[in-house]
């Protein structure tokens, strides 16, 4: 493996990090994919307090144990939407270092900011208890996770002289979204590390619509044209992934062996700006199936739905994707008919999408009465 600096920390981390969101069920499983992954080089770990559903860093601890935790560096993040008094970041954090068996955090984030959850980090005093957790030894490195308006993440990064890293969504699809390679740019010329997070867009980007892969052509699969986008730019530290089976890993295992700083030749640059005008051309919807959403009252499929929605503007089967949305229901969730429009799953969602209009519109394309 071929390691990459992490801004100023002198940290060096391989250009693949391990994303514990989306998991198998099976704990042997899960262990076996992270131990072979850092087995062959694979040094950064990602996890979070509210990851599939509170479950994650516990496991993540058990998955580290046997002498796995000294051979990686840890992150985790604070939930910032659940802080509601002085001494929730505290407790939030012990608790944290009790569920992964640890007696310090390498990478400590505030999680998810976006304008309304900035205001509670500056109400709540949220930096200097992250300066207080690390002068105690409980936390080494200071970063926040990001998804809102670059001039917020700027504002951001502005605020605090002390940050060491940030952790942003980038991908060959959302270069002007959120922070996008400007934030990207402007962090890393302010010496902060960047991880990259959602560099598939939540799967969006590796099963893409056969005219997609035609344009890419068989030089590489989709997957390794999105690693690579990013493992070209020199800012990027580390990529994060969300691997699922044991093939997941030894593929994106392998291609980040081969990665290095500008790999992409010009003419692949040229491939990437094609693709991109095709993807553009479908307008889909930017949902990367995080399913922080599932907060719905009503229990509707909203990720289940975004993805059956783009597959019927992918491949222009409306009939296919329409039978695929019917059996959706009842079996996930309430119809969108049934939304009561509480707006819970868009105050959280990180895209910023309108759902309770959307998941309607979507209801008539498909002329479900």
């Amino acid at each position: 493996m071929v390691y990459r600096n992490l801004g100023n920390t002198g940290v060096r981390l391989s250009p693949l990090g391990f994303g514990m969101m989306r998991l198998p069920e099976d704990e042997k499983v899960v262990t076996k994919m992270v131990r072979d992954a850092i087995d062959a080089g694979v040094n950064y770990i990602d996890t979070a307090y509210c990851y599939l559903d509170g479950k994650s860093e516990s496991l993540t601890g058990r998955v580290l144990s046997d002498g796995y935790r000294d051979k990686v560096y840890l992150a985790t993040k604070s939930p910032v939407w659940l802080i509601e008094k002085e001494t929730d970041f505290d407790r939030i954090l012990n608790e944290q270092l009790r569920r992964l068996k640890t007696e310090q955090i390498d990478f400590y984030l505030l999680h998810s900011l976006n304008k309304s959850s900035w205001e509670k980090v500056k109400n709540f005093g949220l930096i200097d208890k992250m300066k207080a957790a690390r002068d105690e030894g409980k936390i080494c490195w200071l970063g926040f996770s990001f998804h809102d308006t670059y001039d917020l993440f700027t504002e951001i990064v502005d605020a605090f002289d002390e940050w060491d890293f940030c952790q942003i969504q980038l991908n060959y699809l959302d270069t002007e979204y959120q922070a996008g390679i400007k934030g990207m740019e402007y962090a890393a010329e302010k010496g902060l590390g960047v991880i990259v997070m959602e560099p598939l867009r939540g799967g969006n980007l590796a099963n893409v619509p056969e005219h997609i892969k035609d344009v890419f052509g068989s030089k590489k699969t989709p997957v390794e044209w999105s690693f690579d986008f990013l493992w070209d730019m020199p800012e990027i530290g580390t990529v994060l992934s969300g691997m699922s089976d044991e093939t997941q890993v030894s593929q994106n295992v392998k291609y980040a062996q081969r990665s290095f700083v500008g790999m992409l030749t010009d003419e692949d640059k040229e491939v990437i700006k094609a693709v991109q005008k095709e993807f553009r051309k479908m307008d889909m919807v930017n949902c990367t199936a995080c399913s922080y959403c599932d907060v719905c009252p009503k229990k509707i499929a909203i990720p289940q739905i975004f993805k059956v929605y783009n597959s019927a503007l992918s491949d222009g089967n409306k009939a296919k994707a329409k039978e695929q949305y019917m059996d959706l229901f009842p079996r996930l969730g309430a119809m969108p008919s049934e939304c009561i429009a509480c707006h819970k799953c868009e105050e959280i969602c990180p895209q910023h999408i309108k759902i309770s209009d959307l998941i309607k519109k979507i209801h008539k394309f498909f002329e479900v009465t």
